[in-house]
């Protein structure tokens, strides 16, 4: 296989192509620690792109309670069981990805979920007091009984094992954003893409016999609009914009400020080897660091640690990056913090929002002597 480079693991690595970066990345950041499940995002792409014949178990996006939720039925751990050891030493990956550690004749690693294993959707839902789990668990104070939410989409990978494994070559990234997107002319539903997608983030729709998968809502992405999921959030956790390579990064770019220049947004599962450019911040209040780090990788103490310094006012940049989210439905291109407040920016440079940095408050009296009423009830 050629090699090729992927810097979230720090290192060259094998994969089925020679590197072929596009112009720029579409990307995304999302902060665990505001989402709710509210499932607002998965219900967006719902009814916007998967409310046909054949697409009735399809969740392109979808919100998992972790550690006990998957969607498919244990996605994670069935694909890390079979990828064994994963080690770092610092920020450098010494373990195999999932390329690397591919049988003969096989370009990745992976397996075809069964139908079953798409008929549990909510599975794990806020649990953390079943049964199952162990007494340990019991509630208790203090207590290690923890959960967050995790929302996932089609990560639109630097190296997609859906592409690399296409046999029919019907997977392409565009190289003007570098969206992953299935040409279902050339398609033949052979289900290589499924198989080796780690994340299972690709989908067979058995009446059209054609994959199908998240296209980041490229046709509101060309016209600077975010995806449908970003806009919907109602806990305005999703940045959405473009990444460079750490060497590129530009400060003032949301996603690079993000990802590259605070640090605060991780990749999911980045010893896979996909390089995925959907990016987390990980929950602060999870006791157990041992099993963030295996899901985001060896940066989730610097950014939980960044994450704290920002909530306790220690810095406004990365607050003002936060409160940006989801703020207006236009792609931030560029922002600034100043006068205590967030600004952000179209391509074009034009202001498209502002944003406090604190919420105003307004302390009305508690008798209104213009109209005679007391603002709260008294006996």
């Amino acid at each position: 296989m050629p090699r090729v480079y992927n810097w979230q693991i720090g290192r060259e690595m094998e994969y089925p192509f020679e590197a072929a970066r596009p112009l720029r990345q579409a990307a995304a950041v999302f902060d665990i620690n505001k989402c709710i499940a509210c499932q607002t995002c998965t219900m967006a792409c719902k009814t916007t792109w998967t409310s046909g014949r054949g697409q009735e178990y399809m969740f392109w996006n979808n919100v998992e309670t972790k550690p006990w939720g998957s969607y498919p039925l244990a996605w994670d751990v069935r694909i890390l069981q079979m990828l064994g050891p994963q080690t770092w030493q610092g920020d450098r990956y010494t373990g195999k990805t999932i390329f690397e550690a591919a049988p003969l004749g096989e370009k990745a690693i992976g397996y075809l979920p069964e139908d079953l294993d798409y008929a549990y959707p909510n599975r794990g839902e806020d649990e953390i007091s079943d049964a199952s789990i162990g007494q340990r668990f019991y509630l208790r104070l203090p207590h290690d009984a923890w959960f967050f939410y995790l929302p996932r989409i089609c990560n639109h990978c630097t190296y997609p094992a859906c592409l690399g494994s296409c046999p029919r070559t019907a997977i392409y990234k565009r190289p003007e954003d570098g969206i992953v997107l299935v040409d279902q002319e050339r398609c033949r539903g052979y289900r290589e893409c499924v198989k080796n997608c780690p994340y299972k983030k690709v989908f067979y729709n058995h009446v059209t016999r054609v994959a199908e998968k998240c296209v980041l809502c490229y046709p509101a992405v060309e016209r600077g609009i975010q995806p449908r999921c970003m806009r919907n959030c109602i806990g305005k956790i999703r940045t959405f914009g473009f990444v460079n390579t750490p060497d590129k990064a530009d400060p003032e770019n949301p996603v690079d400020f993000l990802v590259h220049v605070r640090k605060v947004a991780l990749p999911l599962l980045p010893q896979l080897g996909l390089e995925p450019n959907v990016y987390y911040i990980p929950p602060v209040h999870v006791g157990n660091l041992d099993f963030l780090r295996m899901l985001f990788g060896p940066g989730v103490d610097n950014a939980i640690a960044a994450y704290r310094r920002a909530m306790a006012g220690e810095d406004p940049e990365l607050v003002g990056v936060l409160m940006l989210a989801v703020s207006t439905d236009r792609i931030v291109h560029r922002f600034r913090v100043r006068d205590g407040y967030a600004y952000g920016y179209g391509e074009d440079g034009s202001e498209l929002v502002r944003v406090p940095l604190k919420e105003p408050v307004t302390v009305r009296q508690f008798y209104d002597s213009l109209v005679g009423a007391y603002r709260y009830n008294v006996t």
